[in-house]
């Protein structure tokens, strides 16, 4: 049987089991007691992983379409004393999400019109329905052959509407709320981790995810 992973002096039994660590959700030190292999290791083949699935992530997200939620978020240290969406210590990352299905990431520079319509177009067919917030940035998605709604939160909310971007917005929740066990991620690491949690999310309903990164490593 070929190597699950190349020039890895471990056996496949023991990437397996390294495997399963990381589809559970456990961390690298934990995965080191769980597996008795030295912490270093473990790590080490858990970023290998993460390559794995990111560069998975990338090659395999299909093309939007039908309803489809934007918005950006912003990951890292606490921004004091700053108003609007600064990117100072933080890294600003865009999401699109398809009601009920598929959710993609990318960490951009900026979320202004010009960096953020350039995925949008890349990423969702025209006459898609997009949903966003008030953000300008979003501004003109008509001309660009879009359905465009925009939501203002406290109005929806009262009214219960069908307008929202509440799946885009609970994604967000979920990788905060996973990331925040890791006890702060080196910034050259965070793009790993941010589609690991974008490949769990698009998997949710895969009953054994350590298999399909078995096979992703074989890819």
């Amino acid at each position: 049987m070929p190597k699950l992973i190349k020039n890895s002096k471990l056996l496949n039994k023991q990437i397996k089991k390294i495997v399963r660590c990381l589809a559970l959700e456990l961390t690298s030190s934990q995965a080191a007691k769980e597996t008795g292999l030295n912490r270093h290791t473990t790590d080490r083949i858990y970023q290998l992983i993460r390559e794995k699935i990111a560069d998975w992530q990338e090659t395999t997200q299909t093309i939007f379409k039908g309803e489809v939620e934007l918005d950006e978020s912003y990951f890292g240290g606490k921004r004091k004393y700053e108003r609007g969406r600064s990117t100072k210590q933080k890294v600003p990352v865009f999401g699109i999400l398809k009601r009920n299905g598929q959710v993609y990431t990318q960490i951009v520079p900026d979320v202004s019109r010009e960096t953020l319509i350039k995925i949008i177009r890349t990423k969702v067919v025209p006459d898609s329905v997009i949903y966003t917030d008030s953000w300008r940035s979003y501004d003109g998605l008509i001309v660009d052959g879009y359905r465009h709604y925009r939501i203002n939160h406290q109005q929806e909310f009262k009214r219960g509407k069908h307008n929202h971007i509440n799946g885009i917005e609970s994604f967000w929740s979920y990788t905060k709320r996973k990331l925040i066990k890791h006890y702060g991620i080196p910034p050259k690491r965070f793009y790993f981790y941010l589609k690991e949690m974008e490949f769990r999310f698009n998997n949710r309903n895969v009953k054994d995810l350590s298999k399909l990164i078995e096979n992703i490593l074989k890819y």
